[in-house]
């Protein structure tokens, strides 16, 4: 019986892993690498195999290109993660449910954390946030720019800098899923200032330090929410001539 051989590693690769790993481990972001004919020699590859790398690299958004200057070191982004569930859910709103489950996992616990852990100057952020969605009532686009922000000062007020970057990465999908939301909750013939009165009992939770309390208060909005969703897909699914 043969058996089988590992794939054997391109140069490429091997470079991508080196170069990897120094940006981990070694660089911090604005950093330059070092010269293309540096890293060649460096590695013992060809300067066409180091710039097939760094393409590489870009690709991941580990590294930014630039014409005229050696590559620098990125700033951790989600740009990846925020591109994936934009282009899903825009390819197809019934996705919109799929992205809702995602926000249950995430936002329930995330409510809970800041219940044990907001700074008087995260509550602060959460107090504007709150008080730009009552003023922006009327204002559907405001309104949901407001929501958006309320939810990401929630999340920052987790305490966990990577619940914070997947909440901000989600903010264009979820903004398009405030708008069907909205279209939903209107069909249900509910309005806006309860909507606005459910995010207000999140906060109070959170500000009387009760962790299961506002978990619950955040599982209900987005129980709502889904709710509301399904009122708009029913609807843009239906076409025009249930109307």
């Amino acid at each position: 019986m043969t058996v089988p051989q590992p794939a054997r590693q391109s140069a490429v690769d091997r470079v991508v892993q080196a170069l990897e790993e120094r940006i981990l481990t070694t660089l911090e972001p604005g950093d330059s690498l070092p010269s293309e004919g540096d890293l060649a020699v460096d590695l013992s590859v060809s300067r066409l195999t180091v710039r097939e790398a760094t393409r590489t690299l870009a690709a991941r958004g580990l590294i930014e290109v630039r014409q005229g200057r050696r590559p620098q070191v990125s700033a951790p982004n989600a740009d990846p993660v925020s591109d994936f569930f934009r282009y899903t859910v825009r390819r197809d709103p019934r996705n919109l449910l799929e992205l809702l489950d995602v926000r249950i996992a995430l936002e329930v616990h995330i409510a809970g954390l800041a219940a044990r852990r907001a700074t008087a100057s995260a509550l602060q952020r959460l107090d504007l946030a709150l008080e730009e969605m009552w003023r922006a009532e009327d204002e559907p686009e405001a309104y949901h720019r407001a929501d958006v922000r309320f939810h990401e000062a929630l999340a920052s007020a987790s305490g966990n800098s990577m619940l914070t970057v997947l909440i901000e990465a989600l903010a264009d999908p979820l903004h398009d899923s405030r708008r069907h939301s909205y279209a939903g909750h209107a069909r249900r013939g509910l309005t806006v200032a309860q909507v606005i009165e459910v995010h207000a009992e999140i906060l109070r939770r959170v500000k009387d330090r009760d962790p299961k309390g506002a978990s619950a208060a955040m599982r209900a909005h987005l129980e709502q929410t889904e709710r509301d969703l399904r009122a708009a897909l029913r609807e843009e699914m239906s076409g025009p001539a249930s109307r």
